[in-house]
């Protein structure tokens, strides 16, 4: 029988997670064809080989195994656009989400053919925070939701929410305009949809994480802050630039305190100080950017050194680049802030695309 709908399960450490969540589907989904999409980011506990063992038994099981690249939104991504199905959902792996909703949200589908996108919501009447959070995480989440509604012009309750099922046909409309870098795939849904679509929410309970651990960290934080400027420049600035850019300004805080604190120590010349803080500063904002801007590709071990070393090489080239093109628009036009800002936006640039496909290339 040709399934109605897709649930896409995004998976990173999940191996616990995957038959108990395939058993929870198979008891709530009763008298709905559907077949289940798991997007595995080469988990290293085994995840995909738990996956494919399941698929053997049960052919509305399918994979996805990503190799290289890693990431909540860009994985969803992947998945719905797996997908045949006229209606396709996203729910986490680990539980949290309450599945017993899904046949109520296919329902609401079924009722209104112009519906567009249903939210399990947290903050609708029926749904609530439960025991998933802890109180700061708890307001955390607030803190978001309230950024976001107000910031990216959302009506939604709950646009933090990782759990919903949208339309396929809807989905196209807005899929090329999405950032496939952080967590927050649904807020960039509404945004990019601008109020077009007809939305309806269901409340959930948030449960509590059965096994494996929360991907929740600074990095995921960093990154929806990012996603937030890169919606509000309409796209332009895509959401790791706009980190390595955050970085390269703390870039500058670092170099100061460094030369400073070289001169105090008595080191002299001045371009001895200056020197260091340079080397300081570009120490920081290699490691930086490898927690965060590159956090889907974090250099470990070995990689951790080499990556260094490039990263000091792509630096030096990009000073060369802003030296060289500042004198260039100078004598053009000899306005010194012009040109030296000129100068600097190159090298940022080149710094950033370098270092992109050198330190960080995709493996």
């Amino acid at each position: 029988m040709r399934a109605d709908l897709t649930i896409v399960i995004p998976t990173f450490n999940e191996r616990a997670n995957v038959r108990p969540m395939l058993a929870l589907l198979d008891a709530a989904l009763g008298g709905i064809a559907w077949e289940v999409v798991y997007v595995d980011d080469d988990s290293p506990d085994g995840t995909a080989e738990e996956v494919r063992a399941a698929a053997a038994d049960d052919d509305r099981v399918y994979l996805i195994h990503r190799i290289g690249r890693r990431g909540l939104a860009g994985a969803c991504i992947e998945g719905i656009l797996s997908a045949t199905t006229p209606l396709v959902a996203v729910i986490d792996a680990d539980l949290q989400h309450d599945e017993t909703k899904l046949a109520g949200m296919v329902a609401r589908f079924r009722a209104d053919p112009d519906l567009d996108l249903v939210i399990g919501s947290r903050h609708v009447e029926g749904g609530s925070i439960g025991a998933g959070f802890t109180a700061t995480r708890a307001r955390g989440s607030e803190i978001a939701t309230r950024l976001a509604k107000r910031l990216l012009k959302i009506e939604a309750s709950d646009p933090m929410s990782g759990f919903f099922m949208v339309r396929r046909e809807s989905f196209n409309q807005v899929v090329t305009g999405l950032q496939t870098q952080g967590f927050k795939i649904l807020a960039d849904m509404l945004a990019a949809a601008k109020g077009r679509w007809k939305v309806a929410e269901v409340g959930y309970t948030f449960r509590d994480r059965r096994h494996g651990e929360s991907k929740l960290d600074a990095a995921v934080t960093a990154e929806f802050l990012a996603l937030l400027v890169a919606r509000m420049t309409g796209g332009v600035l895509p959401i790791r630039l706009i980190l390595f850019l955050s970085v390269g300004a703390t870039g500058v805080i670092v170099q100061l305190a460094a030369m400073r604190l070289a001169l105090l120590a008595g080191i002299e010349p001045f371009w001895i100080a200056q020197t260091f803080g340079v080397w300081v500063a570009m120490t920081t904002n290699f490691l930086l950017n490898n927690v965060l801007t590159y956090h889907d590709r974090t250099l470990r071990g070995r990689a951790l050194v080499t990556g260094l070393f490039s990263f000091y090489a792509v630096c030096a080239v990009g000073a060369v680049a802003n030296v060289g093109v500042a004198d260039v628009v100078y004598s053009v036009l000899p306005q010194a802030e012009v040109a030296s800002a000129t100068g600097a936006v190159v090298g940022a640039l080149w710094n950033f695309v370098a270092s992109a496909l050198v330190t960080w290339r995709a493996r």
